[in-house]
């Protein structure tokens, strides 16, 4: 084996190597949601191609309201679906919509579109 061979060789390792760590050995930290004097945790999510932030951190036993903020035509985003608090809505482009909840108990919960092609998570601790 040439060394150019073992190069070519080795490069492409360690492209597999940063492909499996990124894709599914890396794990978002998530963003605390914000308590607010009226009560409740609180987090703005901006829908664009993807919820930012996708993992939300939420604290059990406190009353959450995640306040979505439309800002695509994309048909996939225009509801958004939290099934383990059977919530949904419908998300006009550019207005901000309220979607309130309380998380009793602990643990790691799916958002998603209608579609399930848009998704985040929320942990509840």
């Amino acid at each position: 084996m040439t060394w150019d061979r073992i190069i070519v060789d080795l490069v492409g390792l360690g492209l597999i190597g940063a492909i499996v760590w990124f894709f599914w050995l890396v794990k978002t930290k998530g963003v605390r949601a914000a308590r607010t004097s009226s009560g409740y945790q609180e987090q703005m999510v901006l829908v664009k191609g993807g919820y930012t932030p996708d993992v939300i951190v939420l604290e059990r036993g406190m009353p959450a309201r995640l306040n979505f903020v439309r800002q695509e035509s994309s048909s996939c985003s225009e509801m958004v679906l939290i099934p383990a608090f059977n919530k949904s809505a419908q998300l006009p482009e550019g207005e901000t919509v309220a979607v309130e909840f309380m998380p009793a108990e602990p643990g790691e919960y799916e958002f998603a579109c209608q579609m399930g092609m848009l998704r985040g998570k929320l942990i509840v601790e």
